[in-house]
């Protein structure tokens, strides 16, 4: 299609104009507004899993010891606690080491990256506890002999254990459902499945990780060979997982 070149002369300087200074800094803005969506969007399933998970031993706890009248506090503790993990995971999820694993058996991702995640966490822990000696008036050169001396390692251990408890649910999760996909996932726990389908969600499940098996094992070209057996498998499973013909 042909275009006037007089219309195409006089788009140009607007053009030019917009992708100058004034656009950058007119773009600035949105560039800052879609990175910080863009990590809250990362940021919030950790936070509200560790949210819901802290919280839950804040109440436990207390319901052992027989102390019904829950601290506020505890929980207000609990929340900051969630907020501080969520970032550490995002953290995380920037080093590029944490794929290192994606191509081995599930069991390997979902360890390294809980140990990845529950030693940032670890480290962030103890430098929001230097951030609060400060504000004490402490001097920074006496946080080793805080921590060797007066600082709750006990208790310090004993979060940290349920944070590797919860960080291995969690990634467990999270390995699970972008394996699956997150669509695919919310279809598995949410949606019905018509009766018309043959298959329910677990022989589906099974199907669908035969057809991964068979992809694994044949090359592309024994699937378009109709004598094949790959082909007749391949068929076999699509059958199964088709819908039911009409009566």
């Amino acid at each position: 299609m042909s275009t006037d070149p007089l219309l195409e002369g006089a788009r140009a300087p607007h053009a030019a104009a917009s992708s100058g200074p004034a656009g950058a800094v007119a773009t600035l803005p949105q560039r800052i507004g879609a990175r910080i969506l863009h990590e809250l969007r990362e940021a919030w399933p950790p936070t509200i899993f560790f949210f819901v998970g802290f919280n839950f031993i804040v109440l436990t706890t207390n319901l052992l010891v027989a102390n019904y009248a829950v601290a506020v506090s505890n929980f207000m503790l609990a929340s900051v606690a969630a907020l501080i993990v969520g970032k550490a995971v995002i953290t995380a999820n920037a080093m590029p080491f944490l794929k290192l694993f994606d191509r081995a058996p599930l069991i390997q991702p979902i360890l390294f990256k809980t140990a990845v995640y529950w030693v940032a966490v670890f480290f962030t822990r103890l430098a929001e506890r230097f951030v609060h000696f400060l504000f004490d008036g402490n001097h920074p050169g006496d946080f080793v002999a805080y921590l060797m001396s007066s600082f709750s390692w006990h208790r310090f251990i004993a979060i940290s254990l349920w944070i590797f408890v919860l960080f291995l649910i969690y990634v467990t999760a999270s390995e699970l459902s972008q394996l699956i996909g997150p669509r695919e996932m919310r279809r598995l726990l949410f949606a019905y499945r018509p009766s018309e389908l043959q298959l329910n969600k677990r022989q589906r499940a099974r199907e669908l990780m035969r057809l991964n098996r068979l992809a694994d094992e044949h090359e592309a070209a024994a699937f378009r060979d109709a004598n094949s057996a790959a082909h007749h498998k391949l068929v076999e499973i699509i059958e199964r997982l088709s819908r039911a013909p009409r009566p």
